[in-house]
């Protein structure tokens, strides 16, 4: 009868699943860039109250956090074929919808949805920062866009960091789902490397440690330079 737990075939195995680690991070970190460039946008929109762009921020945002990262990421791997196809047809193009990388699937959907997240949290830290600052940096003659850099942004960055770092981290394990579009992440890595020795209870111990290493390593980084954030809002004030 064989081992029932073999702790020698996780560590064997501990080296071959991380070969997919900086896929992993690729798609985390690049989505998570995106993500917040979208953010950025939505929350101004709605800080502003922007006509027309107010709502559909309101419904992306809400269709975002009430559905599953999973049917998402789905939506978008089988949705952009498909509007590739309709384009091809009425633009008389053609071209190559089978050739669009998995990769680029994972990334959209993945932005899209900590794009939604990150943009609460950002517009929950511009709402935080004083509107009479905004009113005295008009009296001087600011633009706009000069009262943001300068004055809101600063300051909503300090407020926005700690969540916005919670979200990254999410983001680090939703990476986890992109196996089921065929891309070799850590969880994908995991499963084929599993198949092999049908020991999938080992490798399953074995990744669940490798992210939760990343993400506390991650989350520990970004508090590190929420204190640093926070030093710099206080030498400013002062």
């Amino acid at each position: 009868m064989g081992r029932i737990f073999d702790p020698a075939f996780m560590l064997q195995s501990t080296p071959e699943i991380l070969t997919a680690l900086p896929v992993t991070l690729f798609l985390a970190f690049i989505a998570g860039g995106i993500g917040l460039i979208i953010a950025f946008g939505v929350a101004l929109a709605r800080y502003f109250n922007v006509r027309f762009l107010t709502g559909l921020c309101k419904v992306y945002v809400s269709y975002i956090r009430g559905t599953p990262a999973l049917v998402q990421i789905m939506l978008v791997y089988f949705g952009i074929p498909l509007i590739l196809r309709v384009l091809n047809e009425y633009l008389g193009t053609s071209f190559n919808v089978n050739g669009v990388p998995r990769m680029v699937f994972a990334i959209v959907a993945l932005s899209f949805n900590a794009g939604a997240y990150m943009s609460e949290t950002i517009r929950s830290a511009l709402l935080a920062v004083d509107v009479g600052q905004l009113e005295a940096a008009y009296s001087v003659n600011m633009s706009v866009r000069q009262a943001l850099v300068r004055i809101v942004v600063p300051q909503a960055f300090g407020i926005a960091l700690p969540p916005l770092a919670n979200t990254l981290v999410s983001l680090i394990k939703e990476t986890s789902l992109v196996f089921t579009i065929s891309i070799i992440d850590l969880m994908a890595r995991a499963r084929i490397v599993g198949a092999r020795g049908y020991r999938f209870f080992e490798i399953y111990v074995v990744v669940s440690i490798i992210y939760w290493v990343i993400c506390t390593g991650i989350g520990r980084l970004l508090a590190m330079a929420e204190k640093r954030a926070r030093k710099y809002e206080r030498s400013i004030a002062s």
